[in-house]
Parts: C-alpha cells; structure tokens; sequence
C-alpha cells in the first residue's frame, strides 16, 4: 500500500480526504502546519506528498523549497481556485502537479495515481535501455539521466515529459500527446503545467553543446526535441 503524506491546515478536509484515500487503497498520514509536513517529509516514509500552499509556520511553497534540495518525492501541490501564479511557482520549484481547491477527491485521486505511475516507471513492458542522444543518456531501469557527463535530479514527471520528447527527437509533439503520454491525463484549457515542466528541463539540461536550444517550442501545436 502506497503512503502518502497530507499537508493542509484545514482539519476537516483532511480527515475527510484520509478517508477517501483509505476507500482507495491507499495510507495517508496528515499535518497541519508546514514545519511539521517538513519534517514528516524528510522521514522518507511517503510514496507521495499532498501539500496544501497555504498553511501556518511554513507554507506550502517553502516547504516544497526546502524539500527539493534533499529529496525528488513526488508532490502534488494543492492551491486556491485561480490562484495560477502559486501553480506556477510550484511547478517552478519541483512539484509534479497540481489541482486547484475545492476538489472532487475522485480527482484528486486519479491525480495520484498518475503520478505514482509516473514514478514507478509505469508497466514493465520492456527491458530497460539506454536512450542516447548527443549529450543526453537516459537510463530507464533506473531513471536517471545524464547531460554532459553529470547525473540531473529529475522529478518523475520531468522525466516523463524529457523520456517522450527524447523517443520523439526531430519530431513535433504537440501538447494534447505530451499531456496523455507524459501526465497521464487529458490537457486541459489554460493549464499551464507542461509549460513549466519544459522550462524546468530547459534549465536543468541547458542548451545544445552548440548553444542551440535543446527544446524548441512549436507555437500554438507542442514542443520539439532538437537533434544534435
């Protein structure tokens, strides 16, 4: 059973989504303030963490902050509706997804599922391989890439999105394919979290040992892997 950590500071709706995600299979541990959703996320116990942005002592956002610099965890970060630049600076400093509050838990568990694929690798259909281009090798068994020699902390969903542009290099993806392959669900309108995953990547792998962009985005359809 997968264990999952549920940062909000407001109780009832944790106690009511502890419940749903017991029905779902799932064990979810709660907290309510973001000094303590830290450190139960350190432990190292959780497949997954559930962080609310707004809590007392921490919130969510610093949280996050201070747990990217020692651990790649799957997040998803809950947010108030219409709230889009709290999306967007979690998606900025590592969370895997969003949803914005109230939320149907049937959604908020399909949400985690997803990202638990996501993680896990998804099925064991095939033998792990090593998927090379230009300065880029990717390590299905394990997940980890390597850009120039040196390992790059991706988060699952980071590694997601890169794995299918890097299978599709020279090719457009647009972003209705990039959603459903590397989110796992359908894109939605204004749903900016692809964007920001992208420019994660950018960041991290930076340009082509040419200086050319590594990936190019094709207005108004998707993004392109740039061949070397």
């Amino acid at each position: 059973m997968d264990h999952i950590l549920l940062a909000d500071d407001d109780t009832e709706l944790g106690e009511m989504l502890t419940q749903y995600l017991g029905t779902e299979g799932f064990v979810a541990d709660t907290a309510h303030d973001g000094e303590t959703a830290l450190a139960m996320a350190r432990t190292g116990r959780y497949e997954l963490v559930i962080l609310d942005v707004m809590m007392p002592r921490l919130s969510g956002l610093d949280v996050l902050r201070e747990l990217r610099q020692r651990s790649l965890v799957p997040v998803l970060m809950l947010t108030a509706r219409g709230e889009d630049v709290d999306s967007i600076v979690g998606l900025e400093l590592g969370a895997d997804d969003y949803l914005a509050k109230p939320c149907n838990p049937r959604v908020l568990v399909a949400r985690v599922r997803a990202i638990l694929r996501r993680a896990a690798g998804g099925a064991p259909t095939t033998a792990p391989e090593v998927l090379t281009l230009g300065d880029v090798e990717m390590h299905t068994g394990t997940r980890r890439v390597r850009c120039r020699g040196e390992q790059i902390p991706l988060t699952s969903t980071e590694y997601s999105v890169l794995e299918v542009l890097l299978r599709s290099a020279g090719h457009v993806v647009s972003k209705a394919q990039l959603s459903e392959h590397a989110l796992g669900r359908g894109l939605t309108p204004y749903d900016r979290s692809l964007d920001m995953h992208v420019s994660s990547l950018r960041r991290k792998l930076g340009p082509l040992p040419d200086r050319d962009e590594r990936i190019k985005t094709i207005r108004g359809v998707g993004y392109q892997y740039a061949l070397p």
